[in-house]
Parts: C-alpha cells; sequence; structure tokens
C-alpha cells in the first residue's frame, strides 16, 4: 500500500524526555533525522544526561502543569516543527497529580504548540482510557467508547479529548495509545518486575490465561515517528503494541528463560493466586482512590487478573507499521540493559 509520507521536520519537541519513552524515542530520533531535538525534562540532572547524549539535543528544564515554563520548547519553532508529547504520569504522590499532569498539562501543551504554529502533535495516550476487556478473546479496535480504568484512565481520557478540542480548534494533532510497555531505560518498578519472576514471586492469577497486550520500547518509537510522518487526516488514534498479545503465564515465562540465558538462577516455582484477590484488590483501590488516596501495589495488583488486548490491524494498515521485536528478545534487551547499569535482578 503506497503512503504520503512527510519530510523529516527541522525541529522535533519531546516531553518527557528524561523519561522511559522519551529516552528511548530521542535515541531513535537521533538515528534516523538530523535536525534539532528540543527535549522537556524536569531538572537540572535530566538536561546534562540528556544533553550529553548529542549536541544536536537541546534540553529545556519545565514543567507541563507550568504554563509559563513551555515557551522556550517553541522558541525557534515554525511550520516544519514536529511535537511527541510524552510526558505523563502514571503512579502519581497524590490522586490530583493525575489530572494536574494528564489532562491540564496536556492542554497547556497544547496550547502552546497552537500558537507556536507546529506542523503536527502527536499524543501518547494509553489503553486506560478504555478500561478491561470483556473476556480474554476481546480486543480494543478503534470504535470502543470510553470506560475509563480509575483516576489515571481518566485523566488520560481527559487528555485525548482535549486533543480532540485542539483538533476542531485547528491544530494537526493525531494520537498514539500503547499499552504496558518495556525496554531499557526503564524505571524501578519493572525491574522489581523481573527480580519478582527470577524468585518465584510474581502473582499469577487463576490459570494465568489473561491476555495482555505490550509495547517494546523501540517498536513503540516506530509507531510514534511514522503517526508523526504518514500523511493522515488530524484526529486519528491508533494502537501500538507489538505483533500479538500474549497471555500473562507466556510472559512470565519469557522473562523467566531470558533471565536464565543471561546466567541468572531463576525459580521453577510460580505464585499461583485465586482470582479473588484480585477483585478484591480492585475494590480496595476503587474505594482509595474515591477517597482521593493511591498506593500503586494495590492498583497493580487489582489490574493484573484482566484481559488487557488490542487490535493494532489499524496501525498496519495505515502508517505501515510493523513491530519488529518479539517478546523475548524485547525482554532479553532490557536484562541487558540492567546488567549494563549495574541493577540487581
Amino acid at each position: 500500500m503506497s503512503r504520503s509520507m512527510r519530510s523529516v521536520p527541522d525541529t522535533t519537541v519531546v516531553t518527557g524526555a528524561g523519561g522511559w519513552l522519551g529516552t528511548a524515542l530521542v535515541h531513535t530520533l537521533l538515528d534516523e533525522r538530523s535536525g534539532t531535538i528540543v527535549g522537556l525534562v524536569t531538572d537540572g540532572d535530566e538536561a546534562a544526561r540528556l544533553g550529553a547524549l548529542d549536541e544536536r539535543i537541546r534540553p529545556v528544564v519545565g514543567d507541563i502543569r507550568a504554563p509559563e515554563t513551555l515557551a522556550p520548547l517553541f522558541d525557534a519553532a515554525d511550520g516544519t516543527t514536529d511535537v511527541v508529547h510524552t510526558a505523563g504520569v502514571i503512579h502519581p504522590t497524590t490522586f490530583d497529580d493525575f489530572d494536574a499532569v494528564n489532562h491540564v498539562g496536556t492542554r497547556n501543551v497544547l496550547d502552546a504548540a497552537r500558537r507556536a504554529d507546529v506542523r503536527r502533535f502527536v499524543h501518547v495516550s494509553s489503553n486506560s482510557p478504555f478500561g478491561t476487556n470483556t473476556h480474554p478473546t476481546d480486543r480494543f479496535r478503534n470504535d470502543e467508547p470510553y470506560a475509563p480504568y480509575y483516576g489515571y484512565g481518566e485523566s488520560k481520557m481527559r487528555g485525548e479529548l482535549a486533543v480532540f478540542d485542539a483538533v476542531d480548534a485547528g491544530l494537526d494533532a493525531v494520537i498514539v495509545r500503547p499499552p504496558w510497555f518495556y525496554g531499557p531505560h526503564q524505571p524501578p518498578r519493572q525491574t522489581t518486575f523481573f527480580r519478582m519472576v527470577r524468585t518465584g514471586r510474581f502473582p499469577v492469577f487463576g490459570d494465568g490465561r489473561q491476555r495482555r497486550s505490550m509495547s517494546y520500547v523501540d517498536n513503540l518509537a516506530q509507531g510514534i515517528v511514522l503517526a508523526e510522518l504518514v500523511e493522515t487526516e488530524p484526529g486519528r488514534a491508533w494502537w501500538i503494541a507489538d505483533e500479538r498479545p500474549y497471555e500473562v503465564r507466556e510472559i512470565v515465562e519469557t522473562v523467566g528463560r531470558a533471565l536464565a540465558d543471561e546466567g541468572f538462577d531463576v525459580s521453577p516455582n510460580r505464585f499461583r493466586v485465586p482470582d479473588v484477590v484480585g477483585r478484591l484488590a480492585e475494590r480496595a483501590d476503587a474505594l482509595i482512590q474515591s477517597r482521593g488516596g493511591y498506593h500503586q501495589q494495590i492498583h497493580v495488583l487489582g489490574e493484573m487478573n484482566k484481559t488487557i488486548a488490542c487490535d493494532i490491524s489499524a496501525a498496519q494498515r495505515d502508517l505501515g507499521y510493523a513491530p519488529e521485536v518479539d517478546l523475548y528478545e524485547g525482554m532479553r534487551r532490557s536484562i541487558r540493559w540492567c546488567i549494563a547499569q549495574g541493577l540487581e535482578l
């Protein structure tokens, strides 16, 4: 299928450039284009780390919750500047941070981008605005109604609605929706996941046949770049994930195999948990969030007995998206990155 491609922009603005996905995306952009990358980071340490990667990077310290700090991102912006908005919060310090960052912060970045007359805006959303699948064989496509999963899902849904409002106001913006992603530059919670699998303590609910779509960070970066450069109508949205969903038990077994292949002693035991524990954790999560609180471990536990799976055929058809890294190879690269960083697994 022939697709019309836009030229690579002279300048690419990346919010959340010091984060997990942002860092992976910056590495991809450095490999694939010669222009300037303006990266929004949260502090001087992130700025120094990002700036040391390449002279083409211009770090800007700011906060998407503070609109006045965003103007320097667009000092040299013109009609050839693109924006990729990866900044967000998944596990906040306070419940109110969900909306302040994922919704209001997104509106602030959209407003700044519109004033700068950028060429295209790519918003990185999530599966959470659509909740969980109704049964293990169900797949999210592109026609489901919103059914947000608690505070994070609600805030990401409002972020998407802000994008659609900006499109109505004339901004060329599109959305990518990645599920659980994995890969190098991962945060501590993902390293803990590896450690729990290695020691046989990661909870597998019931028979472990719940399905989860996942996205290796390089696959996701490829999807983001295609959403940026393939000529499409504003207001489109695509699911970006690996080729197929994985059963939870397959994820655990694959991580265990990758760890073993890297020389780790991996427990053959699996921590089997009745489904009722997941349901109880979800109820506790709902109660805590209804009172304005947030508990990361309870939230994750309440989500782990769910199927969250998507169909990537629209991205394959419209964008030519073709994920190249599978679960085993992606996890092995992640483990090797952890080893190189001296992280305990």
